[in-house]
């Protein structure tokens, strides 16, 4: 293989020129809808699974572009993920980013009931004042505790990124938000991870910010 030379300011768009090209190599066609949404995700994944993993409900694009617009906040379940959002970009229509999982009397509550930290997390995200998207990428009793919620007619999630990572209860905790009228971006299967929450989060964020312009 050879060295290409790219100027640091075009290396994101070079990416993503090499996963349009591999993707038609690989005779993959992503909905002109969603594929900004998908190949982001690829792109920070270097995983082509992407293109026929994610599940979207119906509308899930625009509803989740309308509720940012609006003002919505995002609660993820990971600092990282936190981390990885651009809060400069929501931050523009209003909303904010929280993550529980640190705080010190989340994790006391959490001991003291026996459940984790992720489901107290989701609790506490339910009393915010405002609509919520939760971009969950690591645990899956977070989105056990939300269709808990849900089917306990206490709480509906405005919409829900469900792409936690792993191998105890990641499938089916996904089949359990997909199975209920929550909007939602699911990765099916074992895959995910706390950068792809966010990398969906900012795709959503770029596209409105590049339809804007």
């Amino acid at each position: 293989m050879e060295l290409e030379y790219v100027l640091p300011g075009e290396i994101e768009g070079r990416s993503f020129e090499i996963i349009t090209k591999e993707l038609k190599e690989k005779g993959i066609e992503i909905p002109e809808d969603r594929a900004f949404l998908v190949k982001r995700a690829i792109h920070t994944t270097a995983d082509f699974d992407y293109a026929s993993t994610m599940y979207f409900s119906d509308n899930a694009i625009e509803i989740a572009i309308n509720l940012i617009k609006s003002g919505t906040d995002i609660v993820t379940d990971t600092n990282m993920a936190l981390s990885g959002v651009n809060k400069k970009e929501l931050f523009k229509h209003g909303g904010e980013v929280h993550c529980f999982m640190a705080d010190e009397d989340v994790a006391k509550e959490a001991k003291e009931r026996g459940i984790t930290r992720a489901a107290v997390s989701m609790e506490r995200a339910s009393k915010l004042q405002k609509p919520v998207i939760f971009a969950i990428g690591n645990a899956p009793t977070a989105l056990i505790n939300l269709r808990e919620m849900y089917d306990a007619g206490s709480f509906m999630p405005a919409f829900v990124i469900g792409v936690p990572v792993g191998f105890v209860n990641v499938e089916a905790a996904k089949e359990l938000i997909i199975a209920t009228d929550i909007p939602c971006i699911i990765n099916r299967g074992r895959k995910g991870g706390s950068n792809v929450a966010a990398a969906i989060c900012n795709a959503l964020l770029y596209r409105i910010r590049d339809t804007e312009k």
